[in-house]
């Protein structure tokens, strides 16, 4: 049975999860404890595992459940080939085009229909997918506007020029609180990188990982606002943050640095943190500004 896009983004995620936490096989997936790490029900889990255990990278015991057949090592193909079939066409085709200056600043539903050969329900999930992601809204009275994305060399200075102001300062923040196994999941995902993941992991994997160490240290520092904000940040350059993720050495670079950081706010010096924390989003930072490209328009 072909599954729904939600079922194979789930898929998706626990290969993830696997990957992340290098389990080893034979490892126990529970279908609740995956539910949380993804953020679902347990239905469209369930699902992903009886797929996964049709196509042999899983086991499954009526009585005991579901266990890893193969080591998460060796996950790396399957990896790249569902990290390009969990997203819907239409999102990608979307962002794309608007990436590209294919799309105009203000839209509308039936020519967005017609252009993309589409149903207007089809059309509508999407567009509510992108709203919540913080780049399209709808106009007052019909018609979505798209918003600012960072797709321009000036919008990475700008962006990196907010997180370099705000991420050192929330390390800094007097109700910042260590949260030890937070760190440690944060610790291991980034090692894995470090060591050789970096060399194997898709580009969504790469970009995630980077997003959940930077939305972790923000939200150790008590400061929901300051959350908010990287999060939100972390929406508007997924999509272009993709496209450069293929440029893998940068990454493992990128790694040992977020490793210096954990290693210093374990150690409780919160100053020496922030100090890398700065000094690794400045380094980012010039670094984007060296390799990052965008289409004709964004230039």
């Amino acid at each position: 049975m072909a599954l729904t896009t939600l079922q194979t983004r789930v898929l998706r995620e626990i290969i993830v999860y696997a990957r992340r936490e290098n389990l080893p096989a034979g490892t126990h997936l529970a279908e609740a404890f995956l539910a949380q790490v993804v953020g679902t029900s347990r239905f469209p889990i369930s699902a992903a595992l009886a797929h996964l255990a049709e196509i042999g990278f899983v086991k499954h015991d009526r009585n005991r459940g579901y266990f890893l057949a193969v080591p998460a090592s060796e996950l790396a193909n399957a990896a790249q080939e569902w990290s390009a079939a969990a997203e819907d066409p239409l999102y990608l085709h979307i962002a794309q085009d608007r990436q590209r200056g294919r799309l105009p600043d203000v839209v509308n539903e039936s020519d967005l229909m017609e252009q993309f050969g589409v149903t207007r329900a089809a059309l509508r999930k999407v567009l509510s997918r992108i709203q919540q992601e913080g780049w399209i809204e709808r106009r007052t009275g019909h018609g979505w506007e798209f918003l600012s994305m960072i797709d321009s060399p000036e919008a990475y200075e700008e962006s990196y020029a907010l997180r370099i102001a705000i991420e050192p300062a929330g390390i800094l923040s007097p109700k910042f609180r260590l949260d030890m196994p937070a760190l440690e999941a944060c610790r291991r995902q980034q090692e894995f990188i470090a060591a050789d993941g970096y060399r194997t992991m898709t580009p969504i994997e790469l970009f995630e990982a980077n997003a959940r160490f930077h939305e972790t240290i923000a939200d150790l520092s008590g400061n929901r606002f300051i959350l908010q904000t990287v999060r939100r940040l972390d929406q508007l350059r997924r999509l272009v943050e993709y496209m450069q993720a293929e440029k893998r050495l940068p990454r493992r670079a990128q790694a040992e640095e977020h490793l210096a950081i954990l290693d210093a706010l374990t150690k409780g010096d919160f100053l020496g943190a922030a100090t890398l924390m700065r000094d690794h989003l400045d380094g980012a930072r010039r670094q984007k500004a060296l390799t990052a490209t965008f289409s004709e328009k964004a230039a």
